[in-house]
């Protein structure tokens, strides 16, 4: 047997084919719209950034990547889904914070003043 047929009928396996019909599956797969949308995102200017909202989805990330393992069985893609947007929302996060808190923002505000 070729090992692209071994590929092929694990692929499309019973089991394979049952799991894709699951929740289990289909949530994570429809959730990743949220870490795409953040990595693309990633470019935008970060006075667009919201910091309530990505502190929000920061710990909405957490939350769900510890569940995803606490859950049997344990949900692998569930998990990655949510690692992706901490990443990506940790770094929107950091874009904020340097944003509205940097020293070039702090002198610039106190030149307008002035």
């Amino acid at each position: 047997m070729s090992s692209a047929k071994k590929i092929f009928d694990s692929i499309f396996s019973k089991k394979t084919l049952k799991y894709m019909c699951t929740t289990h599956f289909w949530g994570p797969v429809s959730n990743f719209g949220i870490p795409i949308a953040a990595v693309m995102d990633l470019k935008k200017n970060p006075e667009l950034i919201s910091g309530p909202m990505t502190g929000s989805l920061i710990l909405y990330s957490l939350v769900f990547m510890k569940y995803a393992v606490a859950v049997t069985p344990k949900n692998y893609l569930l998990f990655g889904c949510h690692f992706v947007n901490e990443i990506a929302q940790l770094t929107q996060g950091f874009r904020w914070v340097k944003f509205h808190y940097s020293e070039d923002k702090k002198k610039e505000a106190s030149a307008v003043t002035a």
